[in-house]
């Protein structure tokens, strides 16, 4: 039941605005592959490891077409047509061409049905390890039930995998439901994937498919001794945003942050590179069951959280056409906005309830991920408290489902255990003591909870129409969203797009798509 009587011909307007924005992007992303997308399909092929520089294979192989091939015809003919002609294994064919003893861009370009049945078993390997991780998930809940009322969802950052290791056990013992570990400063930005288990990084871990399954086996362990399942999240976003997707896929990862936007505007990564890179992602996650997180929460660390909060929802309305046009379920869509309004700002907590609870009215299957306040917390560790009280009651009150927790050093410095332990405890005392309160109020017309929802998603509508008259690209380049310029050429990446040739081939994403139209 609504209780914010929102006009639901306007919502459909909105949807149908982003549908367009969303569509005209959509045929930019189907034109163009990008050489971490060509990676990828290296890594879901099964190739791995690196060479005796530390330089991944997959980096070797597209850098090899990049440079001797046309590129515009994707990675697949050229692997498929080796293999016929050399009878060896992609991973024999990728050491040979990492020591310049062959070039793969000389053997002839073969027909799409031969590509496809020459890749076949390969493909096959890889999308079984990820409908099997799918199951082994949905086991392990029908086994321990899933948690009603918001996830616990709390973050490990020493730099250290087996120390991350010990917070992740510890939060899980404590009560989390969701580990997040945290990236290192940076790692975005990286044209790589590092490789193997790694004990250094600055302000998070480095993403690594050897950390990934570290981390997975140690959640497993603490939860099947708690009789919970643990969900674990890493970031599929940055310059590698689709290989570290397929790598949460074969290491059974559980939400992954996933937002072309967030990486434009806050990474400087070339807008073309990025919407290609993130389709594919999508497509990745929708297949494995994997819920993504998106970025809209960002917005308000540069913008007024009061004056912009309808740039937040067009942005959820938008992301959620991408991930539509992906193939992804509402249940897999945690879209993001979070608790970022000043403490001084009259009657501030009910702008907050209502911007929650409107997000739930319109998106009511998405699992929400809300964020705690952030952007005005101070040395104070005891207002700091509070805030996130109130965040805590906004976040039961309106039912987000992925509730990441405040803690009351985080303006200070990187939390302890013990300041985890005790967002934990908040959040545990909130949950419990105000379980239904949300079912129990009301609000009444013409207030400022049903005024705000009303003139949020008016707002938001009216910057929809400007969004799909311009476009997404020139939306981005005049700085609408959060007040950041970044232009069409410019940013990282941009050298690693190009147009496909009419006869590029990608049978890992016919395939996927395939499948996951059958399912709809």
């Amino acid at each position: 039941m609504s209780k914010l009587n929102l006009n639901q011909k306007t919502v459909k307007e909105a949807r149908h605005y982003a549908y367009q924005i969303a569509k005209d992007t959509q045929d930019f992303i189907d034109k163009h592959t990008t050489v971490s997308v060509e990676r990828t399909v290296c890594r879901l092929l099964g190739v791995d490891g690196v060479n005796e520089f530390g330089i991944p294979y997959p980096n070797i192989l597209v850098d090899h077409i990049l440079e001797n091939g046309d590129f515009g015809l994707g990675i697949s003919n050229y692997l498929a047509s080796a293999i016929k002609s050399l009878n060896l294994s992609i991973m024999e064919i990728a050491k040979l061409v990492a020591n310049k003893e062959l070039d793969i861009t000389k053997y002839p370009m073969l027909e799409a049905k031969e590509v496809k049945e020459i890749l076949d078993p390969f493909i096959k390997e890889s999308l079984f390890t990820m409908k099997e991780n799918k199951a082994k998930r949905e086991d392990f809940f029908d086994k321990y039930g899933e948690k009603e009322g918001p996830l616990l969802y709390v973050i490990v950052a020493t730099g250290n995998i087996y120390e991350d290791v010990t917070q992740a056990k510890a939060a899980a013992k404590a009560g989390a439901d969701i580990v997040a570990v945290i990236r290192t400063t940076g790692q975005s930005l990286l044209d790589y994937v590092p490789y193997g288990a790694t004990t250094e990084g600055f302000g998070g871990t480095y993403a690594t498919q050897e950390n990934f399954k570290i981390m997975r086996k140690a959640l497993d362990d603490v939860g099947e001794e708690l009789s919970r399942y643990i969900m674990l999240v890493n970031y599929a976003s940055g310059l590698c945003m689709p290989e570290i997707a397929a790598m949460g896929a074969l290491e059974r990862l559980d939400m992954m942050l996933n937002d072309s936007l967030y990486g434009i505007l806050f990474r400087d990564i070339n807008m073309q590179r990025t919407f290609v890179d993130q389709y594919f992602s999508r497509v990745i996650n929708a297949y494995s069951g994997i819920i993504i997180n998106t970025g809209e929460d960002n917005y308000l660390t540069t913008s007024d959280a009061v004056t912009e909060a309808h740039t937040v929802l067009a942005s959820q309305f938008i992301n959620e056409q991408f991930a539509i046009f992906a193939h992804m379920k509402e249940e897999l869509q945690g879209l993001g906005h979070a608790f970022e309004i000043s403490p001084d700002v009259e009657n501030g907590f009910l702008l907050e309830l209502s911007q929650a609870l409107m997000a739930r009215e319109i998106f009511p299957k998405a699992p929400l991920k809300y964020m705690p306040p952030t952007k005005h917390m101070t040395g104070n560790i005891f207002r700091g408290y509070v805030q996130n009280t109130l965040f805590n009651i906004v976040t039961t009150t309106t039912n987000q489902k992925i509730h990441l927790l405040g803690m009351l050093t985080e303006a200070v410095h990187t939390p302890f255990m013990s300041d985890r332990y005790l967002a934990i405890e908040n959040a545990k005392y909130i949950n419990n003591t105000m379980k239904d309160f949300g079912d129990e109020i009301e609000f009444k017309n013409g207030g400022i909870i049903k005024t705000r929802a009303t003139k949020v998603l008016d707002d938001a509508l009216n910057l929809l129409k400007e969004i799909a008259n311009i476009g997404i690209f020139n939306t981005i380049e005049r700085g609408i969203f959060a007040g950041i310029k970044r232009p069409l050429e410019g940013g990282k990446g941009l050298h690693g797009v190009k147009q496909k040739h009419k006869l590029y081939i990608n049978p890992l994403l016919d395939q996927m798509e395939k499948e996951l139209k059958e399912v709809k």
